[in-house]
């Protein structure tokens, strides 16, 4: 069993920072609401409090008691996390006369401090709170300020316990890393989470808790899936049965490709020809939520159909992760996010889940990948939406739509690879939209479709900047998709960053 922080979450947007950041540093850690910590888990060596959208003087703000854990833990409360110890101890917090976003000026106060002593006295930390601490209990002690908060960090005294008024997760806190190191080693946790011990750990689990049982998965031909794949075939080899189905709204020729890659790996794979059925059921069908709905239950309606020519499945596996699970927690007694993983099996299909991926984060689960011997050029493909194409198609779906939208997007990242732009981009891809405009090619007048392309940079795809893609590849690859495309005279690039927009259209 690995040794763990625990991160009791507070409704951050940052709370799997926190996490990502201390898995990189080789320490396991799960990310739990803040009123379920785990006291009967004796492999817990400390504790995070992440931050909060709300103020702590808030009627319904989120507040647990900390006299169980204060003392017997190593404690690091972070923005709100920091504030709610010093209320809990009787302090005060209040609405700040200058509230603090964005980057600070740190200035530490005490150089022999275990979390803060090894910066230098001064550098840039990221502030965002409106409250500040104006008094502080008994026994807390000021060890940093900024140029407008005279309490940026304390420290308890006769406890390993620390707050922050910052932000040492996100990158533009220059020495977050090292702080959070500091914290995991007054922690003595071990740092032994890596991609080899987890792939050992996990394959031994899986031979155990599988034994001789047959179990099915659903290959998408992404990252997570594959892995997942990879992984059990390790453990229970032909005891597992890969089915893909194309639904006709993959990429161009993805179909072939992928049962090709797969083949190559060993795994013992079922494909599926389902495009005349999604293009049949889909037609004339407009909105984008029915349309969700329908590629969701024709997939599982050909996969179980598959299935059940299958004997003695036991288990489905599912490439879950991290991230799935977290946005499924309900921490408000509200689900955040429904994930199409994490939302449960047909009822009739009956199975047992497996789901070996579920405490990894993307960017681990792409180390497995490589680990495992997996293709790089497989591991660190851009996300591709399950409903693929069925959402980049505006409007209608229709076999001729489809071959245009394939046709575009596969111009667009053939030239981000031979451009070397690829792997600086997390997604992209072509929108083929419900919107026809005139045109001239040659001496003719056309009446013609127009793509739109999508191409973001991100790290987790909860927040996304549009690409800055140079003009002149925009005009390489507009020329000739508007060349080589039938059916499309006008290219536009889409430089809209989440929030507000979405990385998908639909």
């Amino acid at each position: 069993m690995h040794e763990k922080i625990i991160i009791l979450d507070f409704g951050s947007q940052t709370t799997q920072l926190i996490g990502r950041r201390v898995r990189e540093l080789n320490t396991y850690c799960e990310i739990l609401p803040y009123n379920k910590f785990p006291f009967g888990d004796e492999s817990v060596r400390g504790v995070i409090l992440s931050g909060s959208p709300f103020s702590v003087n808030d009627a319904n703000a989120f507040k647990t008691g900390l006299e169980r854990i204060r003392g017997r833990f190593p404690v690091l409360g972070i923005c709100y996390g920091a504030q709610l110890m010093v209320q809990l101890a009787g302090g005060s917090v209040e609405r700040s006369d200058t509230r603090e976003y964005g980057r600070a000026r740190l200035h530490v106060a005490d150089g022999d401090d275990p979390l803060l002593g090894f910066l230098p006295r001064e550098s840039r930390v990221w502030m965002s709170h409106g409250d500040t601490i104006v008094r502080v209990p008994a026994g807390f002690r000021m060890i940093a300020s900024t140029d407008d908060v005279a309490l940026a960090a304390y420290r308890v005294e006769g406890e390993e316990t620390w707050g922050v008024q910052f932000h040492p997760e996100v990158f533009h806190t220059e020495q977050g890393a090292g702080i959070l190191d500091n914290f995991l080693t007054v922690c003595g946790v071990r740092r032994d989470w890596t991609p080899a011990s987890f792939i050992e750990t996990a394959v031994g689990e899986l031979k155990v808790r599988l034994g001789d049982d047959r179990v099915i998965l659903a290959l998408s031909g992404g990252v997570d899936s594959s892995v997942t794949a990879v992984l059990l075939n390790r453990a229970i080899g032909r005891n597992l049965t890969c089915i893909f189905v194309d639904h006709g709204l993959l990429r161009k020729n993805e179909f072939e490709t992928v049962l090709e890659n797969y083949e190559h790996l060993g795994l013992n794979v079922i494909g599926v020809d389902a495009r005349e059925r999604f293009y049949r059921e889909l037609r004339g069908v407009t909105d984008p939520e029915r349309k969700r709905k329908i590629i969701g239950k024709g997939f599982i309606d050909v996969f179980d159909g598959e299935a059940r020519k299958l004997e003695g499945i036991k288990w489905l596996a599912q490439g879950t992760i991290y991230p799935d699970i977290i946005e499924s927690l309900s921490i408000t007694g509200v689900t955040i996010k429904s994930h199409h993983n994490v939302g449960g099996l047909p009822e009739k299909m009956r199975l047992k889940l497996c789901e070996p991926l579920r405490l990894l984060f993307k960017d681990e689960v792409r180390r497995i990948g490589l680990e495992l011997g997996m293709n790089p050029i497989l591991i660190h493909r851009h996300p591709f939406p399950g409903p693929g194409l069925g959402i980049r198609i505006l409007g209608d779906v229709t076999p001729d739509k489809v071959r245009m939208a394939q046709d575009a997007d596969d111009l667009f990242i053939s030239n981000l690879r031979s451009a070397g732009l690829y792997d600086r981009v997390w997604q992209a891809g072509a929108i083929l939209l419900p919107v026809r405009s005139v045109g001239v090619m040659g001496d003719e007048r056309t009446y013609e479709n127009t793509v739109a392309l999508r191409a973001v940079t991100s790290t987790d795809a909860m927040t996304a900047d549009w690409a800055h893609l140079p003009y002149e590849f925009l005009a390489k690859v507009s020329n000739e998709i508007i060349n080589k495309v039938k059916g499309v005279n006008r290219v536009v690039y889409d430089i809209s960053s989440k929030p507000p927009a979405t990385i998908e259209w639909e």
